[in-house]
């Protein structure tokens, strides 16, 4: 995407602050319902470690996300270092009253970055019938049901490469989103990039699943969904104009990688992106599939339209007997029954193509096979191993790497 200047960025980091004052405007309204007495009966067990539910159901409380990565690399011509850190050290605020409101605000220390910022309003509270649920803030975008799911409850430790590419992540806006059991809708309008003064422009976008089957351990889910982005351009420091932009790549599925080994480079100058994106999850007790198909075409002022595009397919089979949990669209943990926790094997495929016409982005394919172990509800240990071949501009690195995490989140 293109590039913030200096000058720019300040003027957006002044419209970043009236953007997060005006989204905890929205949540202050709900605090004095938090001023109501506890009931007698309040069970800290239950809410443990860090929420409190008051009498009339307003629930505050603080949200963690702390993980740590070991990465090895191997074959990989000298390309990566072996490292090890912190990958996400995300603390939020929430309040929510169910079937009301909810209200977030999330911060990543580890890259600096505001993740949801967002309040949300159930149709039902105001109109006394249920005709969706209105959201305003920065939130993630509908199209990628992967990256929809939130990153301490990905079966993976990484995102497949034709998420990280043409995914669009998180984005200033609002949107209505319409679940019943046997279906679900989702639309949104978003403007004015995204919290940390970057990715400018105006998109909209919408999503749909039909889920015939709908129950815990029992679940068919089938959908698709399609945006288009209009970037604008900035001016930096010097007063130099940079035109609109889009540029897909992707890490080879491990976070700690230093290089992308596929890149379309900055595409420019673009007038939108359109990015589409087919999904399918199964879930029978403890086996389940799970694939997705993504397309992204930029139109390019006086040049032919860019393409790309990719998908990946996935299996899991939890050992010890429990299921992966489906909500509204979206998948959660494996929640453990026994005292031992909860055993996951998991394998996945992933293609990513970003060669089109004069444009040699180059092409990869991964195979992951991981594990994960469910501890707690809380504590989570995953292990991946990755095999990668790429090949760029008849630059072919085909690095494997071994992945360890411990992932605490609550």
């Amino acid at each position: 995407m293109s590039q913030t200047g200096a000058a720019g960025s300040l003027e957006r980091g002044f419209t970043v602050k009236k953007t997060i004052v005006g989204a905890l405007a929205l949540i202050a309204p709900v605090l004095g319902a938090a001023a109501a007495p506890a009931s007698n009966d309040y069970d800290w067990r239950t809410n443990w470690p860090t929420h409190y539910v008051f009498a009339d159901g307003t629930d505050i409380g603080l949200s963690l996300k702390y993980q740590y990565d070991l990465d090895r690399f191997s074959h990989d011509e000298g390309t990566y270092e072996d490292a090890q850190t912190n990958r996400r050290k995300e603390f939020g605020f929430f309040v929510r009253n169910k079937g009301v409101y909810d209200g977030t605000v999330v911060f990543d220390f580890q890259t600096k970055t505001w993740l949801d910022v967002f309040f949300r309003l159930q149709s039902k509270a105001l109109f006394d019938r249920d005709i969706g649920a209105f959201r305003v803030g920065f939130m993630k975008t509908p199209v990628g049901f992967e990256g929809n799911t939130s990153t301490g409850s990905t079966s993976f430790m990484e995102t497949s490469l034709p998420m990280q590419a043409i995914y669009a992540n998180r984005r200033l806006g609002f949107d209505w989103a319409l679940t019943r059991k046997a279906y679900l809708v989702q639309l949104g309008y978003y403007k004015g990039g995204n919290l940390q003064g970057d990715l400018d422009g105006r998109m909209v976008a919408a999503r749909a699943a039909w889920t015939p089957m709908n129950s815990p351990g029992n679940v068919l889910h089938l959908g698709g969904s399609y945006s288009r982005e209009n970037p604008d351009g900035s001016t930096d420091g010097r007063g130099r104009y940079n035109p609109p932009s889009v540029r897909l790549r992707a890490l080879p599925e491990a976070g700690l990688a230093s290089r992308r080994l596929i890149d379309s480079g900055a595409l420019s100058v673009a007038e939108h992106v359109e990015r589409r994106g087919l999904e399918g999850l199964w879930i029978r007790g403890p086996w389940s599939m799970q694939g997705e198909y993504l397309s992204a075409r930029v139109k390019l002022e006086n040049k032919p339209a860019y393409d790309a595009h990719g998908w990946y397919a996935f299996g899991s089979w939890v050992v010890t007997g429990e299921s992966r949990t489906y909500s509204a669209g979206n998948i959660g943990d494996v929640v453990p029954k026994g005292p031992w926790g909860a055993l996951e094997f998991v394998l996945r495929y992933s293609t990513l193509d970003l060669d089109d016409g004069p444009t040699l982005g180059g092409t990869e394919h991964d195979w992951t096979l991981g594990a994960n172990w469910y501890l707690t509800k809380y504590l989570k240990l995953q292990a991946n191993y990755v095999r990668a071949t790429s090949d760029r501009r008849d630059l072919r690195i085909d690095p494997h790497i071994f992945q360890m995490r411990a992932q605490v989140m609550f």
